[in-house]
């Protein structure tokens, strides 16, 4: 079998069901952006110390749910297709982000991304989160069908990029910058986890 078909040489390409639509469409947008996520998911991986070795799996285990993300996101019609992604994906992550949350330092100020190559990339990554979010976003405005688990998956997705960043630089000693002009924004007597949106 050629990897290579030529299918796809005048700009289209083909959906779940052979449903032919430009490069351009915000479906193809949609997972193209988070195939984009997984592949950054597994560069983050890379600068994995023998410290963080400990969220490997989990971490991977997340690339296999993006992965379901965009496999879904191919879907153009309910119905078509059992969707893969389902409500488990976010409420596992749910636990792991106030199990995280609790073990980090409080703070109150919006802070700087950056810190140890490892938690700087998950940074990174969080914010490509951010954009395949607005790409479904979009797709769902645009009256399209999309299993809404993504949306919801995505979301707690930044949350807990954020939430894992925080803990990394934590854990390797790394102290966090504030933005200096951030009013105060997370309460000091709130301990869950800041409402990113």
């Amino acid at each position: 079998m050629a990897v290579y078909t030529k299918t796809g040489d005048k700009g289209s390409t083909k959906l779940v069901g052979g449903v032919k639509v430009r490069k351009h469409h915000p479906r193809v947008e949609a997972y193209g952006t988070t195939d984009e996520l997984c592949s950054l998911l597994g560069h983050s991986l890379s600068f994995l110390s023998s410290e963080d070795y400990k969220y490997k799996e989990e971490l991977i285990n997340i690339q296999q749910l993006i992965f379901d993300c965009s496999r879904d996101l191919a879907v153009p019609e309910r119905g078509m297709r059992p969707y893969k992604l389902t409500s488990d994906s976010y409420k596992w992550l749910e636990k792991k982000i106030d199990a995280y949350w609790k073990l980090c330092p409080e703070i109150n100020k919006f802070i700087l991304p950056g810190g140890t190559l490892f938690a700087s990339s998950l940074q990174v990554v969080r914010t490509v989160t951010r954009r395949a979010e607005r790409c479904v976003v979009f797709l769902m405005d645009e009256g399209e069908d999309v299993n809404s688990e993504v949306l919801v998956f995505l979301n707690r997705l930044s949350d807990y990029l954020f939430v894992l960043a925080r803990l990394v630089n934590f854990q390797s000693g790394e102290l966090e910058l504030d933005y200096e002009n951030s009013p105060q924004v997370f309460s000091r007597r709130k301990k869950s986890v800041p409402d990113n949106s």
